[in-house]
C-alpha cells in the first residue's frame, strides 16, 4: 500500500511539473509575440511645437549712426626752428618732451654775440647815413644860393649890356664897351649854367643819401630781427613734443628744435565709404554739421569726447577710397594727438522704420511672423540699415505683426510654435509665464531623471521668479519634445 501511495504521489508531481512548464512556455511565447507585434506597429505621429520669442513690429523714427576709426589731431601745431645758426646757451625749464609752456615764454636762447655785433655795425652805418643825408641837404641849400647869386649877377650883366647898347645908339658909347659888356654877360650865363649843374649834383646827392639812409634802416631792422631770432618763444600755450635739443649744442639755420601742440584745439580725422558719405549730405549737397562721439578704449575705463563735423578733405587722396572727414572736438580731456579712436556719427533721422534685433533677418531678406493658429509665415522685408545688434526694416504688411526673435534652422514657414511675447521696452532675454505654463514647466523639470538634484533645484528657483530667461524655457521644452 505504501508503494502504491508513493507511486501515485510521484505521478501527480510529474504531471504538475509538466503543467507548470506548459504554462510557462505559453506565457513566454505570448510575451515574445506581443513584443514583436508592438515593434512592428507604426509610432503615433505627433507634431512638435517650438517655443519662440516674438516682438511686435511698430513704426518709429530712428536716428541711425555710423561707426568709423579715426586719428586725433591738433588744429594748432607749430614747428620750432632756428632762424639762424648758433650755440644753445639756455633752455627753458619745461623745454622737454611733454613739457607745458605758456604763450610768450622764452624756450631757447642762442649765443647772441655775432648778432649783437651785426646790430652795432648796422647802428653805426645808420649814423653815417644820417650824417650824409644832413650834409647833402646843406650842400643842396648852398648850391641853390649859389645859383640864385649867379642868376642875379647874370641879370646885372644883361642890364649893363643893354645900357651900353643904348649909349652906342645915342652915339655916346663905343663898340669896344659894348663888346666887353657882351663878354661879361656871356660869362655870367656860363656861371649860371655851372651853378645849375652843381644844384643838380646836390639834389642827386640828397637822393643818394636818402636811399643810403633807407638801406641802413633796413639793415638795422634785419639786424634787430636776427638778434630777436636768437631767442625762441612760444607763440601760444601748449605742449612740447619731438624735443631733441640739449644745452650747448650747435644748431644750424632752419633746424627743427621741437614741435608745439595745442592740446585744447583737437580734432579727429576719419575715413568713411562713399555710400556713408552720401548719407551725411543735406538736400543742397553740403556736409551736415552732425554730432560725433569719440571713444578710446583703455584698460578699466573708456575715454569719451563729443564734437561736430566741421569739413571734409578736398580730395579723396592718392591710392585711397571713400572720403576723409574732420570733426572738431569740444572738450577732450585725456586725448592726445595720434590716438587711434572709434568715431560714432549721428546720421539724419529715418521715419517710418521698424527696429528689431538683427537675429530676425535671414540671408534671403525675410522674417518669420506669427500667423493664424500660431503657425509661422515668411514675410519679405527691405533692410534699411544695420545698427550693431539691431536692424531697421520696412516691408509690406510688417507693421503690427509679431516677429520671431532668435530664429533657428528648425523654424520655417508653417511650423507651429508657442509664442513668448516680449514687449519692446522689456528685456528680450526675459519672459513672463502664465500660471499653467509655469506649472507645466516645473512638472517637466521634476519628472526629469537626467537632471542632477542641485541643477533641478536651481532651475525650479528660476521658474518661480516673475520673469524667466527665454533660453531656459526653450531648453526645457526642447528636452520635453515640444
Amino acid at each position: 500500500m505504501r508503494f502504491l501511495r508513493q507511486s501515485l504521489v510521484g505521478v501527480f508531481l510529474a504531471f504538475l511539473t509538466l503543467a507548470l512548464v506548459f504554462v510557462a512556455v505559453q506565457l513566454i511565447t505570448g510575451a515574445v509575440q506581443e513584443a514583436l507585434n508592438r515593434e512592428s506597429e507604426p509610432p503615433e505621429a505627433r507634431e512638435r511645437i517650438f517655443a519662440v520669442s516674438v516682438e511686435l513690429a511698430e513704426l518709429e523714427t530712428v536716428t541711425p549712426y555710423l561707426e568709423a576709426f579715426g586719428e586725433v589731431q591738433s588744429r594748432r601745431r607749430l614747428e620750432l626752428r632756428a632762424a639762424l645758426g648758433g650755440r644753445v646757451i639756455s633752455l627753458a625749464e619745461d623745454f622737454e618732451d611733454g613739457g607745458v609752456v605758456t604763450a610768450g615764454e622764452v624756450l631757447v636762447e642762442l649765443d647772441p654775440a655775432d648778432a649783437q655785433s651785426a646790430l652795432d655795425r648796422a647802428k653805426s652805418d645808420l649814423l653815417d647815413a644820417q650824417f650824409e643825408e644832413r650834409d647833402a641837404e646843406r650842400s643842396l641849400l648852398l648850391a641853390q644860393d649859389e645859383l640864385n647869386s649867379a642868376e642875379a649877377q647874370a641879370g646885372l650883366r644883361g642890364r649893363a649890356l643893354q645900357r651900353q647898347k643904348d649909349l652906342q645908339t645915342r652915339g655916346v658909347g663905343t663898340p669896344a664897351a659894348v663888346e666887353e659888356a657882351e663878354l661879361a654877360e656871356a660869362a655870367a650865363q656860363q656861371s649860371v649854367l655851372a651853378r645849375r649843374i652843381a644844384l643838380a649834383q646836390a639834389e642827386s646827392r640828397v637822393d643818394q643819401a636818402t636811399t643810403l639812409l633807407a638801406r641802413a634802416r633796413i639793415a638795422l631792422e634785419a639786424a634787430e630781427r636776427d638778434l630777436d631770432d636768437m631767442t625762441v618763444r612760444a607763440r601760444f600755450g601748449g605742449t612740447l613734443t619731438d624735443v631733441t635739443l640739449v644745452e650747448g649744442r650747435l644748431v644750424s639755420a632752419n633746424e627743427k628744435l621741437a614741435e608745439l601742440v595745442d592740446p585744447n584745439a583737437l580734432e579727429v580725422a576719419f575715413r568713411v565709404s562713399t555710400a556713408q558719405f552720401v548719407r551725411l549730405l543735406d538736400a543742397e549737397g553740403g556736409l551736415i554739421n552732425a554730432p560725433v562721439t569719440v571713444s578710446l578704449e583703455v584698460t578699466g575705463t573708456d575715454l569719451m569726447a563729443h564734437g561736430r563735423i566741421s569739413r571734409d578733405s578736398g580730395s579723396a587722396g592718392e591710392g585711397q577710397t571713400g572720403r576723409l572727414i574732420y570733426a572738431r572736438l569740444d572738450d577732450a580731456p585725456g586725448f592726445k594727438p595720434g590716438d587711434f579712436v572709434t568715431v560714432t556719427v549721428e546720421e539724419q533721422a529715418l521715419d517710418n522704420v521698424v527696429r528689431l534685433p538683427a537675429s530676425v533677418l535671414d540671408a534671403a531678406g525675410t522674417v518669420l511672423v506669427l500667423g493664424p493658429d500660431d503657425r509661422l509665415e515668411a514675410l519679405p522685408v527691405q533692410l534699411i540699415r544695420r545698427q550693431g545688434d539691431e536692424v531697421l526694416l520696412r516691408g509690406q504688411g510688417l507693421v503690427g505683426r509679431e516677429v520671431v526673435i532668435g530664429r533657428t534652422p528648425l523654424l520655417g514657414g508653417g511650423v507651429r510654435v508657442r509664442p513668448l511675447r516680449i514687449e519692446a521696452s522689456a528685456d528680450p532675454d526675459m519672459v513672463e509665464l502664465s500660471d499653467e505654463h509655469r506649472a507645466q514647466l516645473m512638472a517637466q523639470v521634476e519628472a526629469s531623471d537626467q537632471m542632477p538634484n542641485d541643477v533641478k533645484a536651481r532651475v525650479l528657483g528660476q521658474l518661480n521668479e516673475a520673469k524667466v530667461p527665454a533660453s531656459l524655457v526653450r531648453s526645457i521644452e526642447t528636452r520635453a519634445g515640444g
